[in-house]
């Protein structure tokens, strides 16, 4: 019987067309950033080595050590502590300013409410390559809670990423979960759909904004928009 459900959050619950979002937030962040002596080019070249060493992460250290160790490495004359404390508070501020680069489906929020209130537990499965606050930031884009979820993940507790099964997996020992009794809803045909069905955990594939770059078989997947999800939910309770 199905207990937990597990929700990616961008292009799932959050609306959007990831280059359109990527492109606006780094915007604000080099905007943010500059003023302190950064070059804005070369700091979202520093982020995007920090996110491939996370998503390669082994699981010895949590992601955001990984990412502190790139980002000095990257800046060894500067004071790195600061200016992570600097990189936190733009996602404790200006980083609200990108809700514009997405979209809203009222229907996220109300499928979340009704599970919730039908008393499945939900988690977060978000890759955790943010902060906490910067999950819970664009949870409240989508018009969701954060208090509906019993757990996410985010980079200061968690040591892998997606699209590495033992994410998943990890989560399932967290939590003491049987992946039968769950069921994970995304919108990536790999690291939502195949990294989770890896980790033994049964896939919805929510196409609304549909990833599949490597052009997977995704046919053996139940899919579709958030009433085929709520249908779904009703064929496993």
């Amino acid at each position: 019987m199905l207990k937990t459900i597990l929700f990616d959050l961008d292009g799932t619950l959050l609306p959007m067309e990831e280059p359109r979002f990527l492109s606006g937030y780094f915007g604000l962040l080099t905007k943010t950033m500059e003023p302190y002596g950064f070059d804005g080019g070369d700091l979202v070249r520093t982020l995007w080595q920090g996110v491939a060493a996370m998503v390669a992460n082994d699981g010895k250290r949590t992601n955001e050590a990984v990412f502190r160790e790139v980002f000095a490495r990257r800046y060894p004359d500067r004071d790195a502590d600061a200016d992570l404390l600097r990189l936190e508070n733009f996602y404790r501020t200006e980083f609200d300013r990108a809700r514009v680069f997405c979209g809203y489906d009222p229907a996220a929020g109300d499928t979340v409410r009704n599970l919730k209130k039908r008393g499945f537990s939900l988690i977060l499965a978000s890759n955790p390559v943010f902060p906490r606050f910067a999950q819970e930031t664009r949870l409240k884009w989508a018009g969701v809670d954060p208090s509906a979820f019993s757990f996410y993940t985010s980079y200061e507790v968690f040591s892998f990423s997606k699209p590495n099964p033992d994410y998943y997996r990890a989560i399932l020992s967290e939590r003491k979960l049987d992946p039968a009794e769950c069921l994970m809803v995304g919108n990536d045909a790999e690291e939502d759909a195949w990294a989770a069905s890896e980790a033994g955990i049964p896939v919805f594939l929510l196409t609304d904004c549909l990833i599949n770059r490597k052009e997977k078989d995704i046919t053996r997947y139940p899919r579709g928009s958030f009433p085929e999800l709520l249908r779904e939910i009703e064929k496993r309770s």
